[in-house]
């Protein structure tokens, strides 16, 4: 039996309707066009030997993702952490900037391998 919605197929729909909606009000509801929203997800390992390097580790992170006007969701533990980082304002993306500092910091870091940092992307429809 073959299956009438394939993701593939939805994906294909939905940009068809994004693609058809001409009222600015409708594309600013819905986030579209000039409205989207962009974020970086990225994923590390981590060698934190315990808890407490772990909330010290992550304290920073906050810190600088906040200091840049960010919001960041996610999560891990001492060995493998991901997160998807976008802006904290509404209708304000993330730029080439706050993802190139994000990796820069990342890099620094002595306890954090295996960096792996993805490309803008629409944050509400992974676009």
């Amino acid at each position: 039996m073959q299956l009438l919605f394939t993701p593939k197929r939805v994906v294909i729909f939905l940009r068809k309707i994004m693609h058809s909606i001409k009222s600015r009000r409708l594309r600013k509801k819905l986030y579209l066009d000039e409205f989207a929203i962009l974020g970086f997800e990225f994923s590390c390992t981590l060698n934190a030997k315990t808890s407490d390097d772990f909330d010290s580790l992550l304290m920073q992170l906050v810190d600088l993702v906040e200091s840049r006007g960010l919001s960041m969701g996610g999560g891990g533990d001492t060995k493998l952490f991901s997160a998807f980082i976008c802006s904290d304002h509404r209708y304000v993306s993330a730029t080439e900037e706050d993802r190139d500092a994000i990796t820069a910091w990342l890099d620094n870091q002595e306890t954090i391998n295996n960096i792996t940092v993805g490309k803008l992307v629409d944050a509400n429809y992974g676009i």
